[in-house]
């Protein structure tokens, strides 16, 4: 079984009083891994919807229709819907194809790369449903109160301030509000183990090497989900952050899990 960092998102002070996260296996100031990460999907982001598909098997659309399916749009009722670090809107989209003319979508990503995949494949497809805004999870730039669900599908375990996230997602959520995150988590199948290390750690950087041209960027993506808290772990946080009726739902041997809240 993979092990876990159990200190969720794993901030610790050094000896010179600076805060400490993880990066991958590498330890990094805490103020320096945000600027890491978004050199990360600078030079994936024309890439990424291709490698997910080619990472994953395809497997990564079936997940993200499960949370879709969780979220349960309506063609005969308003919807409005947070969706963070979602910058090629590849979730957005299929919760606007599954909802009516009154579900609107904000796509929210602190990479502009991210979100210009996204606005081109948009095109004019949804028309004033969608809106695309550069922000930081940690700080989305909305009122409180402002969106009925909450969205993220792998890309919560990029963020350095994990408790200020979840803190922020029930934040803009209104009473009754759903939270949603599709997360990679602790595989929990034995035998499967092995071979999802083997996979993770050979395959997938000397595919990114051969599709993009580096394989550092998935280097880092398979070391972030190592460090990523498991399910039970997360789940606690977001206990924490105040949503109630949390649940971790895992898929496919437990290499990811869907794990939802609501703000009562």
């Amino acid at each position: 079984m993979t092990a876990r960092t159990p200190e969720g998102s794993a901030e610790t002070a050094a000896g010179d009083g600076k805060a400490r996260t993880h990066f991958g296996f590498s330890t990094v100031d805490l103020d320096r891994k945000q600027g890491l990460v978004d050199e990360v999907f600078h030079k994936v982001a024309k890439r990424y919807d291709l490698m997910n598909d080619l990472m994953s098997g395809g497997l990564h659309r079936a997940w993200k229709a499960d949370m879709v399916a969780a979220l349960n749009p309506s063609p005969v009722r308003a919807l409005k819907v947070l969706d963070v670090a979602g910058g090629t809107g590849d979730v957005a989209f299929r919760i606007l194809r599954a909802g009516g003319p009154d579900t609107h979508v904000t796509v929210l990503d602190i990479n502009g790369d991210m979100l210009a995949v996204g606005r081109e494949r948009a095109g004019d497809a949804f028309g004033d449903r969608i809106d695309f805004v550069q922000g930081n999870a940690e700080a989305p730039p909305f009122p409180d109160a402002s969106f009925d669900a909450y969205t993220i599908a792998f890309g919560i375990r990029n963020v350095p301030r994990l408790e200020q996230a979840l803190a922020e997602a029930h934040r803009v959520l209104r009473r009754g509000g759903r939270f949603l995150c599709l997360e990679f988590s602790s595989v929990d199948m034995p035998g499967l183990d092995r071979i999802y290390d083997a996979y993770s750690f050979h395959v997938i950087p000397a595919m990114g090497r051969l599709v993009t041209g580096d394989a550092a960027p998935y280097r880092y993506l398979v070391e972030s989900i190592r460090k990523f808290p498991n399910a039970a772990l997360f789940s606690a946080m977001i206990r924490d952050a105040g949503f109630a009726r949390v649940k971790a739902r895992p898929m496919t041997g437990g290499i990811v899990a869907l794990h939802s809240g609501w703000k009562i």
